[in-house]
């Protein structure tokens, strides 16, 4: 089994994902093997008490490509997670100073 820690690699911090805090919808870098229920697990385990997750949505983003001179490449494929807490939930504290 996978730490909670290697599941959530970053957050994402975008002007969308920033305005949706306030709704309780924060959005994750995520292992991409990592399940829904396992990224739920993480989030509450990281985040500590008092956090709980009504939904996950998970998305596979595809890496763009990329050209340097003659040579062409592809960065990375990727998965997002996008986390919304229950209504009865605190906030992630994380995200409190940004």
């Amino acid at each position: 089994m996978t730490s909670p820690h290697d599941i959530i690699i970053k957050p994402i911090i975008t002007e969308d994902s920033m305005g949706r805090m306030d709704e309780g919808v924060y959005t994750f870098k995520v292992a991409k093997n990592a399940t829904k229920s396992e990224v739920k697990k993480a989030v509450e385990v990281v985040f500590g008490e008092g956090v709980k997750v009504a939904k996950v949505n998970t998305m596979n983003v595809r890496g763009k490509m990329k050209r340097v001179g003659a040579n062409v490449g592809k960065t990375p494929d990727w998965k997002k997670a996008i986390v919304t807490l229950a209504k009865d939930s605190k906030a992630i504290e994380f995200f409190e100073g940004l």
